[in-house]
């Protein structure tokens, strides 16, 4: 088709860690072969599009990051249409559809992409498409799949009407025609079992690139006796089936080995979310026994002589490397062990097919090849389906190409989540198991996205302590699986462990938070200000606390906080504190035990429920509660009246499917029986009550 006849529509994406743009990339490859021109753009590149002005379909791709916030790449558009002077048919003449990505995981699922949505909608744009909500709890492809496929006859109508109300049936025609032949040039890998040869339908493929391989030998992915499927077999009806697969994304970076002599960048260099700070950790004690499931620690950093600030409640960002065995292990795997410590120059690859192609920001130009794997590369990343794809082009036996294509194919959708979604399969679980797969550094820079750096909750308060900083973690265990044969531990608990082992090890004896000894081992951190999860600015407002395990972490920050403004001002009113914690083991992982019982012995906490989930009492003629969420219940009347009576404050922390879940349905459960309402009017109370952030949550999956 000539490419004068595609018609243009404008694609907008706003990604916070490469999912959205991912996405947006996949429609912008098919869109040619459905007779349109995609105009790609961040959403950020504001110079570069104008909503105000815009004549052509706009389809948009938005992901959601913290607390139901819209991506970094999309604050500035959504300030813009957020303008309360802005008319009501502002965006009359838009036409628009809106792919939103979340992860019901978190209260506000979709939130960013229902945001943008939602005020489009106030400022009279209109839908061309529905709109299509994506889970990643449960899969994104499960809705981004099916949504791109609808799009294409959603954009052909809006094309056809548009072109119906010019009169121009001329044009009508060629574009039904061209969206008539695209089907026969669609970039799809089919594969046939009625034919049982493999043949490449990729735009412009070369003959040499056809495979030819019968479908009867790739029956080589399963070992004889093999009744069940696993990440490298597969099973009837998926083994026998013909495959629909993503296009082979184009190749756009180029990487050159340069053996010369030099100086990494600053790791500074790799952040754009603000200022970093390199700090001490000044302090390191386990606040955990030896014998508890969970190690918890507590780091201490001295932040005296930065420009480092933060209130309680706040979050911050620690850069963490890779882990160094598995980098040298990945090194080995790609036969590149011997170039490890060579500087590396990556370019955009010229020629290149991929339309905007630019080297990823957070890939430095020149460093040494080491310095990319352990700093830039999220190498334990779930590798996305488009990698598994260009995977396929990189392994030599035919079983195990066939088995990547089941895997990234829409027929292996539930494969791909069953073996690896779902135990969180990494590139290296990847090329273990597929041992004739030998990726290319530059495929690697591509598709693997960016180390990001780790969050955590401040532990403590400036006013308190000035001039350090203090957080809690527990270290992360990721146990072997059939397709993980190895445990691992997390990327940034299990390093900050290793880091601070020395320090833990003089102090293993005891679990008095005053310990610890000085340190010259130093991190590097970033502000991330959380705008809600903070004490309320009146100190006479009543406050309840949830924060079992390492979820009591900030808490101890407010508690902080209170202790020294109440000494501060003895004349204030202030109001009541309540702490719900829990644990395993009341001996083993009560964490804070002695600070807690000295914030009530000085009044700063008035009221702490405590419950252990696994002690068991044989005398109690009443089984004690075991979850935070069964003592929440037992004090329903005082939850009511500090939230209904006295306007007070409710804070949630901590793990958010296996307790702040529980924890809101108790607290439904309990305004729906003070309130004298059903279930559906206190879950709409309670929505009012986080509307006025008066029910706050800080939660993680």
């Amino acid at each position: 088709m000539c490419c004068g006849l595609k018609r243009r529509f404008l694609l907008l994406y706003a990604t916070q860690k490469g999912q959205a743009k991912a996405i947006a990339e996949e429609i912008w490859q098919q869109a040619g072969a459905h007779g349109f021109e995609a105009d790609l753009h961040c959403m950020s590149e504001m110079d570069k599009y104008n909503l105000e002005t815009e004549k052509d379909p706009v389809v948009i791709i938005i992901s959601t990051t913290g607390n139901g916030d819209p991506p970094d790449t999309a604050r500035k558009l959504v300030k813009k249409i957020q303008d309360t002077t802005l008319p009501p048919d502002h965006f009359a003449h838009l036409q628009y559809g809106l792919l939103g990505l979340g992860d019901s995981e978190y209260t506000f699922f979709c939130n960013g992409g229902k945001t943008v949505d939602r005020r489009l909608q106030e400022l009279g744009a209109q839908h061309f498409y529905g709109t299509g909500l994506a889970d990643d709890c449960v899969g994104l492809e499960l809705v981004v799949d099916p949504w791109i496929d609808g799009l294409w006859h959603a954009l052909k109508e809006v094309f056809l009407l548009q072109k119906e109300k010019e009169g121009m049936n001329s044009a009508v025609d060629a574009v039904s025609n061209s969206l008539s032949a695209a089907p026969h040039i669609v970039h799809e890998l089919n594969l046939s079992s009625e034919v049982q040869n493999l043949k490449l339908e990729d735009e412009g493929v070369k003959s040499s690139d056809v495979l030819s391989q019968k479908l009867v030998d790739i029956s080589l992915v399963a070992s004889d006796g093999d009744t069940e499927a696993s990440l490298v077999h597969s099973i009837p009806p998926i083994s026998q089936s013909a495959l629909n697969i993503p296009a082979l994304p184009p190749e756009y970076i180029e990487v050159q080995f340069q053996d010369t002599h030099g100086e990494n960048p600053h790791l500074f260099s790799l952040i754009s979310e603000g200022t970093a700070f390199e700090v001490p950790v000044t302090k390191a004690v386990q606040l955990t026994r030896e014998d508890a499931i969970k190690t918890a620690l507590l780091l201490e950093l001295d932040i005296a002589d930065t420009a480092f600030e933060y209130q309680p409640g706040d979050a911050f960002c620690v850069m963490c490397p890779n882990n160094v065995s598995e980098v040298e292990e990945l090194l080995r795997i790609l036969e590149l062990s011997e170039k490890g410590e060579y500087f590396v120059c990556v370019k955009v690859k010229q020629g290149t097919k991929k339309k905007g192609a630019a080297r990823p920001q957070h890939i430095p130009e020149r460093s040494t090849l080491k310095f990319i794997l352990t700093w830039c590369l999220e190498i334990r990343a779930t590798p996305k389906k488009a990698f598994l794809r260009a995977l396929v082009e990189c392994t030599s036996d035919v079983g195990e190409k066939r088995r990547l294509q089941e895997l990234c194919s829409r027929q292996g959708a539930s494969d791909y989540t069953r073996f690896i979604r779902d135990p969180n399969v990494c590139l290296l679980d990847l090329l273990h198991a597929f041992p004739s797969c030998k990726p290319s550094l530059n495929l690697l820079i591509e598709h693997l996205p960016k180390l990001q750096a780790r969050s955590y909750s401040a532990s403590s308060s400036n006013l308190y302590q000035p001039g350090k900083l203090s957080f809690v973690f527990s270290i992360v265990e990721f146990a072997a699986c059939p397709t993980r044969p190895v445990s691992r531990k997390g990327v940034c608990t299990g390093w900050l462990a290793e880091l601070v082992a020395p320090q833990l090890h003089a102090n293993r004896n005891t679990v008095d938070t005053n310990g610890g000894s000085c340190s010259t081992e130093k991190i590097s951190i970033f502000a991330r200000p959380n705008n809600a999860f903070h004490l309320p600015e009146d100190p006479s407002v009543p406050l309840m606390m949830v924060g079992p395990g390492t979820g009591i972490s900030p808490f101890i920050g407010f508690l902080q906080h209170r202790q020294k403004v109440r000494e501060e001002h003895t004349d204030w009113e202030f109001g009541e504190t309540w702490l719900f914690f829990g644990c395993r083991h009341q001996d083993r992982d009560y964490l804070f035990k002695d600070e807690l019982r000295c914030f009530l012995e000085n009044g700063t906490l008035n009221h702490l429920k405590v419950c252990f989930s696994r002690d068991s009492s044989s005398t109690a003629e009443v089984a004690p509660p075991k979850y935070v969420q069964d003592v929440i219940r037992l004090h329903a009347k005082e939850v009511a009246r500090v939230l209904l009576k006295e306007r007070g404050y409710f804070y949630v922390c901590g793990d958010k499917k296996r307790m702040a879940d529980g924890v809101s349905d108790a607290v439904v459960d309990i305004l729906s029986m003070e309130m004298e309402a059903d279930k559906l009017e206190a879950m709409k109370f309670l929505a009012t009550l986080r509307e006025a952030k008066r029910y706050l949550q800080d939660v993680w999956s």
